[in-house]
């Protein structure tokens, strides 16, 4: 367990979708206030817009990394990518289900074809692997910021 992924998990039980949960709790690291953090994730929530598609919490990795490790320059993206594909593999091998899709970490045969956020009910909190999918997210970036150091910034 690490303190990022209690936060993460926190803040999904705060009502945040997963790619909020997991950016707040990393915002201090990117150097954003928490406002800032959750606003540029918002549209990841429900595997992006509620399309079922990349679930929220990977969508959350892939922004910290980009965050903490991307690079302006187009010549960088091949390794960044790289990064992107091992920390997928690794998130499918520990959830569970072997993907990064929405739809399958839930369950779901097809997404349910609506924007419509299911409301925050204990019955909804019961039933979705979410909280503990936010924490996992997390736990594997805290993971991997200890065995990479973050490059000076300019």
């Amino acid at each position: 367990m690490s303190i990022h992924g209690d936060k993460a998990y926190n803040n999904f039980m705060k009502g945040y979708n997963c790619a909020q949960s997991v950016a707040l709790a990393f915002a201090d690291e990117m150097n954003l206030t928490p406002e800032q953090a959750l606003t540029m994730s918002a549209g990841f929530g429900g595997g992006v817009g509620r399309l079922r598609e990349v679930c929220g919490a990977f969508s959350g990795i892939v922004l910290v990394l980009g965050a903490l490790y991307g690079s302006p320059d187009p010549s960088q993206k091949t390794a960044l990518y790289t990064e992107v594909q091992a920390l997928a593999a690794r998130y499918g091998e520990e959830n569970g289900r072997g993907s990064i899709v929405c739809r399958e970490l839930l369950g779901l045969a097809k997404a349910e074809g609506s924007p419509v956020a299911s409301p925050r009910t204990p019955e909804y909190y019961k039933k979705r692997p979410c909280p503990e999918l936010v924490r996992l997210a997390a736990n594997i970036l805290d993971e991997y910021i200890a065995a990479h150091p973050l490059p000076e910034k300019k």
